[in-house]
C-alpha cells in the first residue's frame, strides 16, 4: 500500500508560550552599585529624595485610560549582585526599603542583577534540565543589523562579542601610495544615522567563553526584555516573581529567587512599557542597551500577546521593542 504516511504528534510535545500578566508601565526606581550601598542609608535617601518628583511624573505620563479605567504601574529595583556583593541581603535590603518609604516611594519588586545571566530556581522550585541561561538565549536572538557596502568580512557577533549600530573603520591602515582611490582612513559610520552619525561599538561580555563576564550593558538588555514579557525559556515565563511578604532576608544572594514581590498589592512586574529612573552615569550604559534591543528577534507568540492584549485597552504600544523603553536621568542622582 502506498502513499504518504499520516504523522501523529502530541500537542504537549509542542512548547506553548506561557502568557504574563500586564501593567501598563514598569517603572524602575533605580539601579545602584554595591559601592552605593556602602555609603550608608544617608546615600540610599539621598537617591530616593531625587528619584520621587520624576516618579510622580512619569505616572502622570501615562496618561488617562479609555472608560476611566485606572492605569496599572508597578515599580521594581535592581541590586547589582553579579559584579561584586560587599554585602548581605539581610544587611542591605531593609535600609533600601526604608529609605524608599521615607521618600514616600514603594518598592513593588526586588530583581538580583544575576538572574539576568543565569536564572536560579525559586525557593521550592524543581530545576529544569533544558532550563537556560537567559543572557546566553539573548545572545543567540541577536541579529545584526548589515551595515551599507557590507561584504560579510566581519566575524559574527557571537564570536567577537561585540555588537555596533554600523559600519566599522577598517582594521587594516591603507596605504596612500598603492590605494588608487587616494583614501587612507574612512570613519565609521552608523546604519540609518540621520546627517551625523553617533557610532558605538558594545562589548557583549569578556574571557573565554566558558568562564564569560557578561557586560553591564548586556544583562541591563536582559532585563529590559523581562520587564517587557517578551523572554521565554522554552514556552515558559522567566524570572516569574516570588511572593516574599513580611519574611526575613537571607545571609546569602543566592538564596534568594532572581524577582521578589514585596507588595501583595502591587500590578503585575511585566509591562508594555517600561521607564527606569537612573543616574546619569548609566547614559552610555542605556545607549548601549538600546542598540542591543534593536538588534534582538524575541519570539513571534510574546509579541502578538502583547499587540492583542494591549490593542484591547486601548492601550498603544510602539511595534519596536527599544521604543517601548524610556528613562530619565535627574540631575545630581
Amino acid at each position: 500500500m502506498s502513499g504518504a504516511e499520516t504523522v501523529f504528534r502530541e500537542t504537549s510535545a509542542e512548547p506553548r508560550t506561557e502568557s504574563v500578566p500586564f501593567s501598563h508601565l514598569s517603572l524602575e526606581l533605580g539601579h545602584l552599585y554595591m559601592e552605593d550601598f556602602v555609603e550608608g542609608p544617608s546615600r540610599l535617601r539621598r537617591h530616593f529624595a531625587s528619584v520621587r518628583p520624576w516618579v510622580d511624573a512619569a505616572r502622570a505620563g501615562v496618561g488617562p485610560l479609555p472608560a476611566g479605567r485606572r492605569p496599572r504601574i508597578s515599580t521594581c529595583f535592581l541590586i547589582d549582585d553579579y559584579f561584586s556583593r560587599l554585602s548581605t541581603p539581610a544587611e542591605l535590603i531593609p535600609p533600601l526599603l526604608a529609605a524608599a518609604a521615607e521618600a514616600g516611594l514603594t518598592i513593588d519588586y526586588l530583581a538580583r542583577e544575576s538572574g539576568c545571566a543565569s536564572p536560579s530556581p525559586a525557593p521550592g522550585e524543581a530545576a529544569h534540565r533544558d532550563r537556560t541561561e537567559l543572557a546566553e538565549a539573548v545572545l543567540h536572538r541577536l541579529v545584526e543589523l548589515p551595515p551599507p557596502g557590507s561584504n560579510g568580512f566581519r566575524p559574527p557577533v557571537s564570536r567577537t562579542g561585540w555588537l555596533t549600530n554600523g559600519r566599522r573603520a577598517p582594521a587594516q591602515r591603507t596605504s596612500a601610495a598603492l590605494d588608487s582611490t587616494g583614501v587612507v582612513w574612512q570613519p565609521p559610520g552608523e546604519t540609518g544615522a540621520r546627517g551625523h552619525s553617533v557610532f558605538m561599538d558594545v562589548e557583549l561580555w569578556s574571557g573565554p567563553e566558558e568562564e564569560r563576564t557578561w557586560s553591564c550593558a548586556f544583562l541591563a538588555s536582559v532585563w529590559q526584555l523581562v520587564r517587557l514579557g517578551l523572554l521565554r525559556d522554552n514556552g515558559r515565563a522567566v524570572m516569574t516573581p516570588t511572593d516574599w511578604f513580611d519574611k526575613e532576608f537571607p545571609a546569602e544572594w543566592d538564596a534568594l529567587p532572581p524577582v521578589l514581590k514585596l507588595n501583595s498589592a502591587a500590578d503585575p512586574f511585566t509591562a508594555y512599557v517600561t521607564c527606569s529612573v537612573l543616574p546619569a552615569r548609566f547614559l552610555p550604559v542605556e545607549h548601549a542597551v538600546r542598540v542591543i534591543l534593536d538588534q534582538v528577534h524575541v519570539e513571534d507568540e510574546a509579541v502578538r500577546m502583547v499587540a492583542e492584549r494591549s490593542a484591547g485597552e486601548g492601550f498603544t504600544v510602539p511595534a519596536g521593542v527599544v521604543d517601548r523603553t524610556s528613562y530619565v536621568f535627574p540631575p545630581g542622582l
